[in-house]
């Protein structure tokens, strides 16, 4: 993790698809920051003081000392803080493209297609297929069939572009904004292995040592390795469900 003796941002997250968005972000741009690690299962993103900073009582969101007006700002939704970091401090554009460029409009099609599809179509399949106290088939199918649909638009995207990028011949925040989510696809009862360019990509990407410093933050995740024993992934199934279908 980047290291500073006064980092501007400080980072309020948990080790989600959306939270390692951000430390992945940060990493890959060189930012100095702090972690606040948000406990979900103690309902501490409900907590007053964390309202304040985000009043959908949701992860990730940062404060930043530096605001534009030179002021402390609360920044919350990742889409949102990841344009926030690329506007304010990718001059160089390392995991961007200048503004009002074509590749630049691409990465906000693609940031908003996870945003509004991936990730909202993927979390229902994960809450139906994993966490829903009651095993219900139509919201189990409906929803790993949209997030299959939803994959194969990108593995189609991905096999359009020889970079092997969504946009363009770099990482950008499009990337990074997905890789979180296909990282858990076997979690959320999606079969990779039906998207060979997106499989690739995936790997690729997790290759970057930016990318896996940021994937393990606030901590190393274990999921994957829980799948590995079913009774195990079961329990953690049960474990999680008590505090999930309480949000």
């Amino acid at each position: 993790m980047s290291s500073s003796s006064e980092p501007s941002i400080t980072l309020y997250t948990a080790q989600t698809p959306n939270g390692i968005k951000i430390s992945i972000a940060l990493e890959e741009l060189g930012l100095p920051y702090t972690v606040k690690k948000i406990t979900m299962s103690k309902n501490e993103q409900k907590e007053p003081w964390f309202l304040e900073i985000n009043p959908n009582g949701r992860i990730p969101a940062i404060t930043d000392k530096a605001g534009p007006d030179g002021k402390p700002i609360h920044v919350f939704e990742s889409g949102s803080i990841l344009q926030y970091l690329v506007e304010t401090y990718d001059k160089d554009h390392k995991i961007s493209y200048p503004k009002g460029t074509r590749e630049y409009w691409e990465v906000q099609e693609w940031l908003f297609f996870q945003n509004a599809g991936v990730g909202p179509m993927q979390g229902q399949a994960n809450h139906f297929f994993r966490y829903a106290p009651e095993k219900i088939p139509y919201g189990i199918n409906r929803y790993i069939a949209e997030a299959e649909r939803l994959y194969s638009v990108l593995d189609t995207r991905l096999a359009s572009n020889p970079h092997g990028f969504l946009v363009g011949d770099r990482l950008t925040i499009a990337d990074i904004s997905t890789w979180g989510w296909i990282n858990i696809a076997p979690w959320s009862g999606v079969e990779l292995s039906k998207f060979p360019n997106l499989k690739n990509w995936h790997a690729k990407l997790a290759e970057r040592p930016a990318l896996k410093r940021g994937a393990d933050v606030p901590e190393p995740s274990s999921l994957l390795e829980t799948l590995k024993d079913p009774k195990k992934a079961e329990e953690l199934a049960r474990e999680a469900q008590k505090w999930i279908v309480q949000k």
